[in-house]
């Protein structure tokens, strides 16, 4: 019983690394280059517009999709590591 309850805690540990980890990066990539570091972003062009403009427009939304099948791609990992994927 002892056993069952540390691979649950060592499962929901990991699965909330995964989670601050891809929060952190959809952060960056929203709020960080689309707003903090968009000055430093100003000479970098992509698409006939700055790099800082193209993540608050359009970058921000195509990181936050490409992490949502990161996320479920990692936690397929996670849940067969684990013994607990479906099948």
């Amino acid at each position: 019983m002892a056993d069952d309850k540390s691979i649950a805690q060592a499962y929901w540990k990991a699965n909330l690394r995964l989670i601050a980890g891809c929060l952190v990066i959809w952060a960056l990539s929203s709020y960080g280059f689309g707003i903090l570091f968009r000055p430093w972003l100003a000479g970098i062009s992509i698409g006939g517009t700055d790099l800082g403009f193209w993540f608050a427009q359009q970058g921000s939304i195509l990181t936050f999709i490409a992490l949502i099948f990161f996320y479920a791609w990692k936690m397929n990992q996670l849940d067969k590591r684990f013994g607990v994927n479906e099948e």
